[in-house]
């Protein structure tokens, strides 16, 4: 894997910045303060971002580098896998995740798995090296390679756990008396004194003697609960005998009123069939007295009516009174008046007066034949309303029997069904709460709720002398249960601390298995190349270091003798750690990794710092490289060495 092209819009110091590099040694010179460090770290945030955390600092990297003028904080790096494929990475640092293009700049950013703290892992998921493998083994600075003399003892151990361990952080010895000492902090052993493990079986020890004291106040209350849940039992036995007489009780009641409602219904069908049979009486009493009017015989009424007539009894009788008066006046002047004229005429009188009355009779005739007629009609119309109106009511009163007799008829089938089925339902209901026998018996309902109630009561009774003795040893009882509680909670920690000593001891194991697979396996060849590398550094002067459990890192001298690394120079110590260092680069992923060194030979003299320069250009010559620099002494060297490289001047 190599970088191809940074390029920088806003980042710290620098802006609008372009830089091209080659997959040879690249030295990117800059004088002190021109923005070496600032670069550096844009390379790493680009691939992992940049945190908001201080992580231990003054200041986190994010403020540190924001921009120092313009709002836009961002920058691209590009670069290739071995396998050729280039990619683009755009970061707005202002946001958790960039932007990832593949070489057809096309956005595959979602390719990669997401995670909601570190953000988009495409890079450790194309080279499996994470942030911090990355900043520990490929990033090298000028703080990590120059030590003083006090810090001599550091560093070889740091080269002991590189060898021992593949981790210049960890050491076996120092991991196993680690692990020891915790186990003898945190849980104690059968000789210890006041440890946990210790001050738990003495408390268990404790508790399980107070506990057997009490064991009787436990007994008694498991007895007082037996009888308790037996009464309960009881009770809720007699409460559903008492609940089914009660509902059967209330379904006879219910009968009772509906045959109630029945009964009204046929009473009220009887008054109406006595009322009906008045009604017709009446009606046929009504017909019976006016059945000339009904039938219309005018001369049997208009004779009745004549006789009854007392207006035109009057005028006949004043008629024939006049009629003889007139008839005597005539006779008597027939008899003294001699003129003939006059006689004659005066008898006239008698046809004119009769045709007169005649006339005056007919007009009173046809009076009185109006009023007979009117009066006739008044009396047939009122006769018929009054039939019509009791042959109304008649009807009426038959359609409402008829009704109350559906409506009897209906009760009587339906209720009697209903109340089969209800009581049936019951019966099912209560079926396997109370016995058989006393679900068939239903005589005398208002005498067995009685006595079950009064049972219920003596039940309860009893049920509250028990709870009254729960309550007098309840104190005991709370005890009971904070013991209890104390030794199931004593018994987790001792099981717990069980289970972290199983833990110590199984990582003990594991760390030893790793160790010693470690031994056979990296450590021969981190062996092989320390001498490898310090043979090329010292120009053959130490050419083989080996690892041993007691004493760690030995070199042997040109006289066949090993003496401690110790021994060693403090110049010779760091460019062998450093050497190691790089050599791990190799192991780290399946990427030829770029190695990037940050003015890690500031203290380095001229004939070291060659040799150093010549052995990471025959021993790294597949990887990139990159060497930050405030001097002109790396250039010159490999200019002497016939050194190819890439030179950028910030």
């Amino acid at each position: 894997m190599k970088i191809n092209e940074i390029k920088i819009n806003n980042y710290g110091k620098l802006a609008q910045k372009e830089i091209n590099l080659e997959n040879k040694i690249n030295i990117i010179y800059g004088k002190n303060e021109s923005g070496k460090s600032t670069l550096l770290n844009f390379i790493s945030s680009s691939f992992y971002g940049i945190s908001k955390n201080k992580r231990g600092k003054e200041i986190s990297d994010f403020d540190k580098y924001i921009p120092w003028i313009g709002e836009e904080f961002s920058g691209k790096l590009e670069y290739e896998l071995d396998d050729g494929r280039k990619f683009e990475i755009y970061r707005d640092f202002r946001k958790k995740n960039p932007k990832i293009f593949n070489e057809n700049k096309e956005d595959i950013s979602k390719q990669f798995n997401i995670d909601k703290n570190k953000g988009n892992e495409f890079f450790y998921e194309q080279t499996k090296v994470d942030e911090e493998l990355f900043l520990s083994t490929i990033l090298v600075n000028q703080q990590e390679i120059k030590l003083g003399k006090q810090e001599q003892n550091i560093l070889i151990q740091k080269l002991a756990n590189l060898v021992g361990t593949g981790d210049d952080n960890v050491s076996y010895k120092r991991a196993i008396e680690r692990i020891n000492r915790r186990q003898l902090d945190e849980i104690g052993t059968q000789r210890s004194r006041e440890k946990p493990i210790n001050i738990i079986e003495k408390e268990i020890e404790e508790l399980e003697k107070e506990k057997q004291e009490l064991d009787k106040y436990e007994e008694f209350k498991y007895k007082i609960e037996e009888n308790k849940n037996n009464l309960n039992q009881e009770i809720e036995k007699l409460e559903n005998e008492n609940n089914y007489l009660k509902e059967i009780k209330l379904i006879n009641e219910n009968q009772k009123i509906e045959k109630e409602k029945i009964k009204i219904k046929e009473n009220i069908k009887n008054k109406n069939s006595e009322k009906i049979n008045l009604l017709k009486n009446k009606l046929e009493e009504i017909e019976n007295n006016n059945k000339d009017i009904l039938e219309l015989n005018n001369k049997k009424i208009k004779n009745n009516f004549q006789e009854n007539n007392s207006e035109k009894n009057k005028l006949n009788k004043k008629i024939i009174i006049l009629f003889f008066i007139l008839l005597i006046i005539n006779i008597i002047q027939f008899i003294f008046i001699k003129n003939n004229l006059f006689k004659y005429l005066f008898i006239a009188t008698i046809p004119i007066y009769l045709i007169i009355c005649l006339i005056i009779k007919n007009k009173l005739n046809k009076k009185i034949k109006i009023k007979e007629n009117k009066i006739i009609n008044e009396k047939k119309e009122k006769i018929n309303s009054e039939i019509n109106n009791l042959k109304n009511e008649i009807n009426l009163l038959e359609k409402n029997n008829n009704e109350l007799k559906n409506e009897i008829n209906n009760l009587e089938n339906n209720f009697n069904l209903k109340i089969n089925l209800e009581k049936e339902k019951i019966k099912n209901k209560y079926s396997n709460k109370i016995e058989k026998n006393k679900i068939n018996n239903l005589e005398n309902t208002n005498y067995e709720i009685q006595n079950i109630e009064n049972k219920i009561n003596n039940k309860k009774l009893e049920l509250h002398t028990l709870e009254l003795d729960i309550k007098n040893i309840e104190p005991r009882l709370e005890n009971i249960a904070n013991i209890q509680e104390k030794l199931v909670n004593n018994k987790e920690k001792m099981l717990t601390l069980k289970n972290l000593e199983k833990s110590m001891n199984l990582a003990k194991e594991v760390l030893a298995e790793s160790y010693e697979r470690m031994k056979s396996t990296l450590t021969p060849k981190f062996t092989e190349n320390l001498s490898e590398n310090i043979s090329k550094i010292t120009d053959g002067k130490y050419s083989n270091i080996q690892f041993h459990d007691e004493k760690g890192l030995i070199v042997e001298l040109e006289n066949g003798n090993y003496v401690s690394a110790m021994q060693l120079s403090v110049g010779t110590i760091e460019q062998l750690y450093l050497s190691l260092r790089l050599s791990m680069v190799e192991e780290l992923s399946e990427e030829k990794m770029p190695i990037i060194l940050d003015e890690v030979f500031a203290y380095y003299d001229s004939q070291r710092l060659k040799n150093i320069l010549e052995f990471i250009n025959d021993k790294f010559k597949n990887h990139q490289i990159i060497i930050f620099t405030c001097t002109n002494r790396e250039k010159d060297i490999l200019n002497e060495l016939n050194i190819d490289f890439n030179a950028i001047n910030l």
